[in-house]
């Protein structure tokens, strides 16, 4: 594990600084897009290619996994916040690249590759892909911008 030694004698975990952001970044974008595209405008489910039942399932499943992470990765934030091992600026950018990974893997893998479903059908989806996948890869850069600039300054700072 990774630790960063601060005056004061406090360490940073790092690694577990970033990846609790990551985690949570997921399970945000995760729950952003199930609400907004899923619920809201219904454009699709996440697994389109079966019956509405097996598309209504497969929501409820998405849903479920994105409040287990949220939950987990809040505790996780406590705890690494609780012993003094938290780098706040290395979990925001885990963050950013936890919801621009999601983002980028929803679009590219399971739009594009596994086809489970498309942004929304009966609709030109040229358009929403760049849109979709530029927001992921914008959101991903500035995560690792984020990181790799609080690793360089040896940024463990609150």
């Amino acid at each position: 594990m990774a630790e960063s030694r601060l005056p004061g004698a406090r360490v940073v975990e790092v690694r577990s600084s970033v990846l609790v952001g990551v985690l949570i970044g997921v399970a945000i974008m995760a729950a952003v897009d199930e609400i907004v595209f899923h619920q809201l405008l219904a454009w699709h489910h996440f697994y389109d290619r079966s019956t509405p039942s097996v598309a209504l399932l497969s929501d409820g499943l998405l849903h479920a996994a994105e409040v287990v992470a949220l939950v987990g990765g809040f505790f996780w934030l406590a705890d690494l916040r609780r012993r003094g091992a938290l780098s706040s600026r290395l979990t925001w950018g885990g963050l950013l690249l936890g919801a621009g990974g999601f983002q980028l893997f929803d679009g590219l893998v399971d739009h594009k590759v596994l086809r489970l479903h498309q942004i929304r059908y009966g609709v030109h989806l040229v358009p929403y892909d760049v849109v979709w996948n530029v927001a992921g890869a914008v959101l991903l850069l500035a995560g690792i911008a984020v990181v790799w600039r609080s690793r360089s300054r040896g940024d463990g700072r609150r």
